[in-house]
């Protein structure tokens, strides 16, 4: 009945739809933006008492004031006859107030209900007046209590009874009121849970709570397909996956996911990098010299920061009133270059990528891009440019318990240009260098310089405010993985937030900076730790062209909207000469060799080059393999090149062709789903 004449009101009621039809709200929701919609919750039954909600279709309301009815009250009959909870000989009379006129005067106004047991005062209720039976009318209408939920295709009954059961809809146990379906007998939710809003913005009330800046929007299931489109997501929250029948709360600008249950509580604990507010869990005064990552920049590194903060661990130098300095690494007299001059008639220019101009020290393999440097006194056309950073002149000799080798002491050792520039591996980032090194000549370990330095604890702004301790990565954690690339941490030095799980390996913390640029933008790239915002659409690599997870760190220009893969990002001015796709190789894995020297071998009469491979090189003179992407000898007025590794002696060979490809260190990319060239097809063609 559109209009009601109810005996509880003196004015008529009018019937009014809860759920208009789906055209009409996805108008309504073109015409709104970023608004919270609480549509729910529409009033309060001035008969049972309880909530109406827009689940419950329709309601009665008076125009003229602000009185209210559920349909199912509204149409309750004044009396029952064959109530099949109560004797059907019997008739249940509806009333308001104390049913029992008997005791009518008694002190006592309360009266319990013989279905569910509760107290009732001043309530509409059915009596039976023979056996003295009341129900009240929530329990009398419990059958015509249905909801019509956009969760499910069938309609929910309210259970009868308050129990405790697992929910449907967050896999979570709850206590209380349940719906079900009485089709499908194993959809149970809970009420809260039915009652969430469709749309929900979260902001920043207090700590500890999550805040994003765009609504979110409930959905009622999350498809494996659509996982694995996404890589599959983990909540913003609590950092765990979703089950594909579970609600989500999901932001459609950006890739942004939390479980129902996550999004509409307040968690009070440290939460992961980018999922909330963390507190601050240690004082600034009780570590005054703190490393604080990333770096800024390219040139910055652990041995500079060292030199700043600890400047009394390094040797003091006489300079001798401006005359040549001796050094031990290396044999030609060495000058301190305190300004941009010119030295034997060659202009000295800092290190430039975007000029092409390189200037990497000979010791750290880091650029120089600050004056107040030492320079080699010969000729550079003579074939010797070396160069050192201020700090890389002043190393100690020795280091005593180094965190990777504590047992031994390490000691200084230079690179000798005549040793085929001597290339080892670090045992601690596993990695490449012909750097100077400390090493242990009995046990045959070798570490570059900047690992040498390791500090016990640092901090990283994707997991700020909270230290991140210096650990040895043991056999205990070889299934752990870098919350930075996805390697597993097998038997290496990392850092690690002990209360919220978070571990990073010593290439991520110290290798990626905060910024870098690019020869094709002109724009800074920002390193980032989850998807930016408003960015709905997939990511992109722009040097690979292969589709990556936003989850996993990467390169990104807010301005010209380009990203790529850390893996990818052009560093240093020789990792342009190629781009690893084939092999997935990280462009970091050279970051610590110096190319460009020259020198000469017995069986061949032209000078060579140390350079990286790339593919116009071919295939190894010796061996016939492959030379893109190693490190190789090229001939510039011939044809020759051969790998670095084919021109050492046999015994002192590495294993670099083995760990070119397999190196657990090695940036291991996501797996990829399309190049974008192929994905614009397939979308034209569909």
């Amino acid at each position: 009945m559109e209009q009601l004449e109810h005996f509880s009101h003196n004015h008529p009621l009018n019937l009014v739809q809860l759920q208009p039809n789906h055209n009409e709200e996805e108008e309504e929701e073109e015409d709104v933006d970023d608004l919270v919609v609480e549509d729910h919750h529409v009033g309060q039954c001035n008969m049972c008492e309880e909530d109406i909600y827009s689940f419950h279709l329709c309601y009665y309301t008076c125009k003229n004031c602000s009185y209210s009815l559920h349909k199912f009250c509204a149409e309750i009959p004044k009396t029952l006859h064959d109530h099949p909870l109560h004797n059907p000989n019997h008739n249940l009379t509806l009333s308001k107030g104390f049913p029992d006129p008997d005791l009518y005067f008694s002190s006592n106004k309360e009266w319990t209900c013989g279905l569910c047991n509760h107290k009732r005062n001043n309530f509409f209720n059915y009596h039976c007046s023979i056996c003295k039976f009341n129900m009240d009318i929530i329990c009398a209408t419990m059958s015509q209590q249905k909801i019509n939920h956009p969760s499910h295709h069938h309609q929910l009954q309210r259970n009868p009874k308050k129990l405790v059961s697992i929910c449907n809809a967050c896999g979570r146990e709850h206590e209380g009121t349940f719906y079900h379906c009485t089709t499908c007998y194993w959809f149970w939710i809970h009420q809260n849970c039915a009652l969430s809003p469709t749309k929900l913005l979260i902001q920043q009330p207090t700590n500890h709570t999550l805040t994003h800046a765009h609504p979110l929007t409930l959905t009622y299931s999350f498809p494996n397909i659509d996982q694995k489109v996404k890589f599959y997501p983990k909540c913003r929250i609590c950092d765990t996956g979703f089950y594909i029948y579970f609600w989500v709360y999901r932001c459609d600008k950006c890739r942004y996911y939390v479980h129902i249950h996550c999004a509409t509580s307040k968690y009070d604990q440290f939460l992961r990098p980018g999922r909330g507010k963390i507190c601050k869990n240690f004082k600034d005064d009780d570590h005054p010299n703190l490393l604080c990552c990333p770096f800024p920049d390219e040139s910055y590194n652990l041995l500079k920061h060292h030199f700043i903060n600890n400047e009394n661990d390094f040797v003091v130098l006489d300079e001798n009133h401006g005359e040549p300095l001796k050094h031990l690494t290396h044999n030609h007299p060495l000058v301190l270059v305190d300004k941009q001059t010119s030295l034997n008639k060659d202009s000295i220019l800092l290190h430039n990528p975007l000029k092409k101009i390189q200037l990497l020290c000979d010791g750290c393999v880091k650029p120089i891009t600050e004056i107040r440097f030492y320079k080699c006194l010969k000729d550079v056309r003579l074939d010797c440019g070396f160069v050192l950073h201020e700090w890389c002149a002043r190393l100690p000799p020795k280091i005593e318990d180094h965190p990777g080798h504590p047992n031994h002491t390490l000691s200084l050792m230079p690179n000798i240009t005549t040793e085929m520039f001597r290339v080892f591996e670090c045992k601690i980032c596993m990695l490449p260098s012909n750097g100077f090194s400390y090493g242990c000549s009995t046990c045959d370990y070798s570490v570059d310089v900047n690992c040498a330095f390791l500090p016990k604890e640092i901090t990283h702004e994707a997991h700020p405010d909270h230290l991140l301790s210096r650990i040895d990565a043991s056999a205990s954690l070889s299934e752990t993985p870098c919350d930075a690339c996805g390697n597993y941490l097998i038997n290496c030095i990392a850092f690690c937030c002990r209360s919220c799980n978070f571990y990073l390996d010593t290439e991520c913390a110290f290798m990626l900076p905060g910024l870098i640029r690019h020869k094709y933008d002109k724009h800074p790239l920002t390193l980032r730790y989850n998807p930016v915002e408003n960015h709905p659409g997939d990511y992109f690599c722009e040097i690979c062209e292969e589709e990556f997870n936003p989850e996993s760190w990467f390169y990104h220009c807010g301005t010209c909207v380009q990203s790529m893969h850390t893996a990818c990002a052009p560093l240093i001015i020789q990792c342009e000469h190629a781009v690893y796709t084939q092999y997935k190789i990280s462009i970091f894995y050279f970051a610590n060799v110096k190319f460009g020297g020259m020198f000469r071998i017995k069986d061949h009469r032209h000078l060579l080059k140390f350079t990286q491979g790339i593919n116009r090189h071919g295939l190894c003179k010796h061996c016939d393999g492959k030379l893109q992407y190693m490190m190789i000898f090229d001939c510039l007025k011939c044809t020759y090149a051969v790998h670095y590794e084919c021109r050492q002696p046999a015994k002192k060979r590495t294993t670099f062709f083995a760990k070119l490809f397999s190196c657990h260190k090695m940036k291991k990319r996501q797996p990829t789903l399309s190049k974008r060239i192929k994905k614009k097809n397939q979308s034209l063609l569909t």
